[in-house]
């Protein structure tokens, strides 16, 4: 028989610790590790001791590394381009996937419609723990999907879903989602976090010993970041979040981690009424500009996991209306905001400590890369002069605390892009600067703050 075991664990971390404790020394909270009682074992029914009968393959075979295999797996496409590409360029056998999400994001939503597509070549399993069938059924008839082939499931029970999942053997596996899920050997409530990690473990390791293709829905926290243990995102394979506003029709699919793809790679959608539409052309969408220059506009060219993308910056610089100037950045971070106006007080000579400054980047899109220093500092400049910089110039390029401009990876590929889309002058760094000139686009290299202000004068 197995043995009971217990442990305590922080609610806020994850960390066990062998006896109880007021304080978690891990994360410092107060009053958070509970006790946690679990079955132990091989013979447990838990997470750690399951074996799946009647798939093929065994997780115990030792093999050298020069005996592996070295074969290019296979790949399911989504039938969404924008999502393979997120993916790494589709689905993989064995593979766990994570989509995190804000409520209304559209996390359902983009699932539903990718495997109610995929169902019609692959069984699929959709289990929903937060919906009735019957509303998930009427999202699927509004949008006009492709219902025969998909087989639905309504529960939270984890080792209920184990069991279905077995009898009906499904190539995809969708869960939906990981908060409400809940084994029935942890006595503390769904969405705890030795419920979320165990959950995901249990069907972790379903999914490796199978092949089933996992999906696992995850909700987020305030700040954006996914909710429950750490260890989540370290069990999965490929964890992405799906951003956007509610106000906006748009949303961007970022990869945070693929052991099969790139990282940080994005994917943009439009939210219309048949559901979430892919957009081949992110930059088409970010340009829309007015047909009259304004200042403080400019274009920056980022690069989002394996691909250029033009987006638009704007800044304002006013008179500070209070005793503290503001510093107010949307799509950027707000220090190396503060960092970078220091640079170009030092620097540059311009004096904005008394100016409030605000900086957005359109489209919601959020720019993490130092590539985007020199177009913001531009900005700023054009707002504060209040001239307008002409729209068929494109700037980038990272800015160091002494005032010299750095180059940035991929910086031709950023230049050809932007000759794609019409721009015909281009601001960067002198190390990014082409060696054959490039027809019909003037590059004017820099390599120090004052040059890029200089060549900014000259607009």
């Amino acid at each position: 028989m197995a043995k009971t075991k217990t442990a305590y664990v922080c609610t806020e971390c994850g960390a066990d610790y062998s006896k109880w404790q007021g304080q978690c020394t891990a994360c410092q909270a107060w009053n958070t590790v509970s006790e946690v009682r679990g079955i132990s074992g091989n013979n447990a029914k838990g997470a750690r001791g399951i074996r799946f009968e009647g798939y093929a393959g065994s997780l115990s075979e030792v093999k050298s590394l020069d005996e592996v295999s070295l074969a290019e797996q296979a790949r399911i496409s989504t039938g969404m381009q924008e999502f393979d590409r997120v993916l790494g360029g589709g689905l993989i056998e064995g593979s766990a996937v994570l989509m995190g999400g804000h409520p209304g994001a559209g996390k359902s939503t983009l699932l539903l419609q990718a495997v109610c597509q995929l169902a019609a070549q692959h069984p699929a399993l959709y289990v929903t723990g937060e919906e009735s069938l019957q509303q998930v059924a009427m999202r699927a008839k509004r949008l006009g999907l492709p219902t025969k082939d998909l087989k639905m499931l309504s529960e939270t029970s984890v080792e209920r879903v184990m069991q279905v999942a077995e009898a009906e053997k499904p190539r995809i596996l969708v869960v939906d989602s990981i908060q409400v899920m809940h084994v029935a050997d942890i006595e503390s409530a769904p969405g705890s976090v030795s419920q979320v990690r165990e959950s995901a473990a249990y069907l972790t390791r379903f999914a490796k010993q199978t092949g089933t293709i996992l999906f696992l829905v995850g909700h987020v926290t305030k700040d954006g970041s996914l909710a429950g243990p750490k260890v989540l995102e370290h069990m999965i394979d490929c964890s992405i979040l799906l951003e956007g506003s509610s106000d906006s029709r748009y949303r961007t699919l970022r990869g945070i981690k693929n052991r099969f793809g790139a990282v940080n790679e994005l994917g943009v959608f439009a939210m219309l009424e048949q559901g979430l539409k892919e957009v081949k052309n992110p930059s088409a969408i970010f340009l829309n500009r007015g047909e009259e220059a304004a200042p403080g506009s400019v274009v920056m060219v980022v690069w989002e996991g394996t691909r250029p993308m033009l987006v638009e910056i704007q800044a304002l610089v006013d008179m500070a209306q209070g005793s503290y100037p503001r510093r107010v950045a949307v799509g950027l971070d707000q220090n190396r905001l503060a960092m970078l106006l220091a640079v170009l007080h030092r620097h540059g000579g311009m004096h904005v400590a008394d100016q409030d400054v605000f900086v957005n980047v359109v489209g919601g899109v959020k720019v993490a890369e130092t590539s985007a220093d020199l177009a913001l500092l531009a900005a700023v400049v054009s707002s504060f002069r209040n001239r307008a910089l002409p729209q068929d110039l494109v700037i980038f390029g990272e800015v160091g605390l002494s005032g010299e401009i750095r180059p940035v990876p991929s910086g031709q590929e950023r230049i050809y892009e932007a000759s794609k889309h019409g721009f015909t002058r281009a601001l960067v760094p002198k190390a990014n600067a082409p060696r054959k000139p490039i027809e019909g686009m003037k590059v004017i290299p820099v390599t120090k703050l004052s040059d890029a202000l200089s060549a900014l004068e000259e607009f």
